[in-house]
């Protein structure tokens, strides 16, 4: 499966007529949150393929907001989900960096968000019998291609869901290339590649390993 991730930034050459000439092995688009939603919904309609996304830390809420959801997209915010053979899960948001913001936590609330996806992930694993195949952030897990400056520092709960829910991949934005990420946007952490999409990578899946 070749999954085009995207985060943050729009990139004009995939804002384009042309995106699935220049790109055409496309099985999945997934958002890893702060982009236009008509980028997004530009995206779904050029590929006509399932997208997942997450918000970040500039996306509305979508609980409140009526156009705070993609059209044509599924938001896996503490959810999962089982699609053509792999499993799918997703966490947005980023740390709390300003009062009043949506789709921002402190490192307690995050953890209280991750608390009942764990659930959900124990649970779709017993239902799949395989592990996390895809796991959708905004924010990067602690200590990995994160920064310590407010707005760029990692989610401890997310280093706690890669270490129970053991995904093969973890995509996230938010972050370019700062002070523990200038070699690789890929990093190995526990069982899991971490990998920063920011603005965009084109992912190829390997067969899944099961559970």
């Amino acid at each position: 499966m070749n999954l085009l991730a995207v985060s943050d930034q729009v990139i004009d050459r995939l804002y384009s007529g042309s995106v699935r000439a220049s790109y055409p092995n496309v099985d999945f688009i997934i958002g890893c949150g702060d982009l236009p939603y008509p980028y997004l919904e530009f995206l779904v309609s050029a590929y006509n393929v399932p997208l997942y996304y997450v918000p970040g830390n500039h996306d509305p809420l979508h609980t409140e907001d009526p156009g705070g959801h993609v059209e044509g997209g599924i938001n896996l915010d503490g959810a999962t989900l089982w699609s053509k053979s792999l499993l799918f899960a997703g966490l947005g948001g980023s740390i709390a960096y300003q009062p009043n913001t949506p789709n921002q936590y402190s490192q307690q609330e995050m953890f209280l968000r991750a608390t009942p996806l764990l659930l959900r992930i124990a649970l779709a694993r017993l239902l799949y019998r395989q592990n996390v195949d895809v796991f959708v952030a905004h924010s990067p897990p602690a200590g990995v291609h994160d920064d310590n400056d407010p707005a760029h520092q990692g989610l401890q709960a997310l280093n706690l869901i890669i270490r129970y829910a053991r995904p093969r991949y973890f995509l996230h934005g938010h972050t370019i290339f700062y002070r523990q990420n200038l070699n690789s946007h890929i990093s190995a952490y526990h069982q899991t590649s971490v990998i920063n999409v920011y603005p965009f990578r084109l992912l190829e899946i390997l067969p899944k390993d099961r559970a």
